[in-house]
């Protein structure tokens, strides 16, 4: 009997602005947090700007259009 691992695709479902972190939720439950630093048009937008987000491709994405910033769950979670 073989086993084959499943493949998750990590998608996102929610995502949240502080002025020191982006922390973003996946479907799967888990959160990934990420110092704003390593953002900076996130870092230099206002709150109502970092709450305006939509997911990209599905969820594998999230795209801020005030801010033309697209950040990828995959590079989140090669960080």
């Amino acid at each position: 009997m073989s086993t084959s691992a499943i493949r998750v695709v990590p998608l996102v479902v929610d995502v949240a602005c502080s002025d020191v972190s982006l922390r973003v939720v996946l479907a799967d439950g888990r959160e990934l947090t990420a110092p704003i630093e390593w953002f900076p048009r996130l870092r230099e937008a206002t709150p109502e700007q970092r709450d305006n987000w939509r997911p990209i491709g599905g969820g594998i994405g999230i795209h801020w259009p005030d801010l033309d910033e697209d950040i990828s769950v995959a590079g989140l979670l090669a960080s």
